[in-house]
């Protein structure tokens, strides 16, 4: 299985003009190749396969030396990305969807680049330090071990100008003991979720706490003229906000599917359709908010090694149906409790489409 650790790095000021100057060229071989495969296509309709492109890339070097002064295997897989984003909308394209044709790189739009081939290749973690082939060794704080084989390091520079280092490391598995615990969790808006034996987990509402601040700033943005040093100090401050935000939410979901995972043998979730859901625009700042998504994919990279299981389950008249007698009780999402006038029970929806949730579950185990 494959795992990812992500750690902040402190390069020094000319190892972060290396830095930038690694980013810009890359940017300009992702767009030069997306410029080649599209001229291509729309001359000669040939798509040019990723082999060919980095036959091309080798006589690049040749008329551009400062691409020498990247890793060479680093620049093969900007073409890469290349390759896999016209790979995406080919395959969304024929899957009927609105795919959006792959767009260039504005400058400072680019913000990572790979060593794909381990430590073999280009990079070496020692101790504190991790040495970056054409930048030298950047100071990294290990605030966990890497566990298993390293595959890849990804380089990446955050809106606020931070560098991290995040590495892809392949490991064996040791699940612990199956545990016999279910629950059904039923995902909300008035509170995050509720567990199908009565508990809630309240909405922590990360956004619309930092909301004023973030609109303060992006005020004081809008104001700047571009192009000047006081409109960029502005965006990042506006970035700052924002990196905050998805920090808080990043650190709420890890410890509450944690909690979960270590308590719950089996979890059942339903299989939402975000997206569509987001079309409702009075309650798409609050979904987007709640970032169910997030929860759920981090809750089933964990369950394994916790000896449990997530199980996703249509969400079709969940909250409708009664969880006693199973008839359709119709609601409205004003009303917050449900009362069926079939069997006479009366208990909190949620709780209750939990419940549901949970049954689905287990009937589709078997």
């Amino acid at each position: 299985m494959l795992r990812a650790y992500r750690y902040r790095i402190y390069p020094t000021k000319s190892q972060v003009t290396l830095l930038e100057q690694t980013l810009e060229i890359c940017r300009w071989v992702y767009n030069d190749t997306l410029a080649l495969r599209k001229d291509a296509w729309e001359q000669e309709q040939r798509s040019i396969p990723l082999f060919e492109t980095n036959k091309i890339l080798t006589q690049w070097k040749r008329e551009r030396p400062e691409l020498k002064q990247v890793y060479a295997q680093t620049l093969q897989n900007v073409q890469v990305r290349v390759d896999l984003a016209f790979k995406a909308f080919f395959r969304r394209a024929k899957a009927g969807e609105n795919p959006g044709y792959p767009r260039f790189k504005g400058k400072g739009r680019y913000d990572s680049f790979t060593y794909p081939q381990g430590q073999k290749g280009g990079f070496k973690l020692n101790g504190d330090h991790l040495h970056l082939s054409k930048i030298g060794d950047v100071k990294i704080v290990l605030h966990r071990p890497v566990e298993g084989t390293i595959k890849t390091l990804t380089v990446r520079r955050s809106s606020t100008g931070k560098w991290y280092a995040c590495f892809s490391v392949e490991y064996d598995p040791t699940p612990a003991p199956q545990k016999e615990t279910v629950v059904g969790i039923d995902v909300g808006l008035e509170s995050f979720a509720t567990l199908s034996n009565g508990e809630k987990i309240e909405n922590p509402r990360f956004f619309r706490t930092d909301e004023k601040a973030l609109a303060k700033a992006q005020r004081k943005l809008s104001k700047l003229e571009k192009g000047t040093p006081e409109r960029k100090k502005a965006r990042k401050i506006v970035a700052h906000v924002h990196e905050r935000i998805a920090n808080r939410r990043l650190n709420f979901a890890h410890q509450t599917s944690r909690q979960l995972v270590d308590r719950f043998g089996t979890i059942v979730f339903e299989d939402l359709n975000i997206t569509h859901m987001q079309k409702n625009h009075h309650l798409a700042k609050s979904i987007a908010d709640v970032a169910w998504n997030l929860f759920i994919t981090i809750t089933e990279s964990k369950a394994e090694d916790a000896g449990s299981r997530v199980i996703l389950v249509n969400p079709r008249n969940t909250s409708q149906i009664c969880s006693r007698c199973g008839m359709i009780v119709a609601k409205t999402l004003s009303d917050r409790v449900h009362s069926c006038p079939h069997c006479g029970l009366v208990m909190d929806r949620d709780q209750n489409a939990a419940i549901n949730i949970m049954r689905l579950g287990l009937q589709s185990q078997g």
